[in-house]
């Protein structure tokens, strides 16, 4: 087990490896602002990775993991997705959603609040989880997959002055003083792309919640990144947006086989909410790369070692 768990965390790159390489930097090149990232073809085992063990900011990428904790408790008997949580009005939070909107007070299945949480990436459903569940118990569980930096460190605050410092939504890692700076969460390319393999090949929880977290991912709505300009192609995937950070973390089913990638950009100079932020604009085009540089050798390939 610990054999395979490594072999899956550690991204071997692709036949064309100097070729990938090559492309990817020189998109990269002169642009400001930190990138990293990890990709595989799911069929050939091809892969490609930039600075991918390097612990990032999750923004709303940390989700997954949440989402993952909730069917794993649900399979365990611990959690029933249709028991109802309460749109408490001191637990709603600005940013991405709906449920900010919503009656006080009214009630939603967890199930729904799960695809809320993915699909629009709504805060404040996220927050009624976490209330329900405990950061502490999704940490638990990505421990328990052989994650090291994923973690979940707070509810997410939205411009709600009057919760911080929000102590009983911070996590036992967001209380250590030296993970303030993640946020609400702290991950590495390699461990999202792990976790996106697993959903992939059924060994997420079990066959049917690995298919159903699929499919939610399927229906995410925003599709400003990876796989931006492709046609005829289906994506499953979850984003993170703050003023300086971009990410993507998903698969897309290409004619050149399924392409899993986790795409984080820090560290812009300015913010920029647009559809054509510039880490919106590089992760569409590096996903095109990876798609070509890794999907090239569809009937397999001789795979050598990561690129850095």
């Amino acid at each position: 087990m610990k054999r395979l768990l490594l072999a899956m965390l550690v991204p071997a790159v692709a036949f064309c490896a100097g070729d990938l390489d090559s492309a990817v930097k020189a998109k990269i090149a002169g642009f400001q602002g930190r990138v990293s990232l990890a990709a595989k073809n799911l069929e050939t085992g091809e892969s490609y990775s930039l600075r991918a063990d390097e612990p990032v900011r999750t923004a709303s990428t940390i989700k997954l993991a949440i989402m993952i904790e909730c069917f794993a408790e649900a399979n365990e008997g611990k959690l029933d997705l249709n028991e109802k949580l309460k749109v408490l009005p001191e637990e709603k939070v600005s940013g991405s959603g709906i449920l900010q909107e919503m009656t006080d007070n009214d009630l939603f299945p967890i199930r729904d609040m799960v695809d809320l949480m993915i699909v629009l990436s709504d805060n404040t459903a996220t927050n009624l989880i976490l209330n329900r569940i405990g950061g502490d118990a999704v940490n638990a569980r990505m421990e328990s997959l052989g994650l090291k930096q994923t973690r979940s460190m707070r509810k997410i605050l939205g411009d709600r002055n009057d919760l911080k410092p929000y102590p009983s939504g911070i996590t036992k890692e967001g209380a250590k003083p030296e993970n303030k700076k993640w946020g609400i969460g702290r991950t590495t390319p390699a461990e999202m792309l792990f976790l996106i393999e697993k959903i992939y090949r059924g060994e997420m929880v079990s066959k049917s919640a690995s298919e159903q977290m699929l499919t939610i991912l399927k229906h995410q709505r925003d599709r400003d990144g990876i796989g931006r300009d492709m046609k005829d192609v289906d994506i499953a995937n979850k984003t993170g947006a703050l003023d300086a950070l971009r990410a993507d973390v998903g698969l897309i089913f290409s004619k050149k086989g399924p392409i899993a990638m986790a795409i984080y950009i820090d560290g812009m100079p300015e913010p920029d909410w647009t559809v054509d932020n510039p880490g919106e604009l590089l992760i569409a085009r590096l996903s095109e790369i990876l798609v070509d540089g890794l999907g090239s050798n569809s009937k397999g390939g001789a795979a050598t070692t990561a690129a850095h």
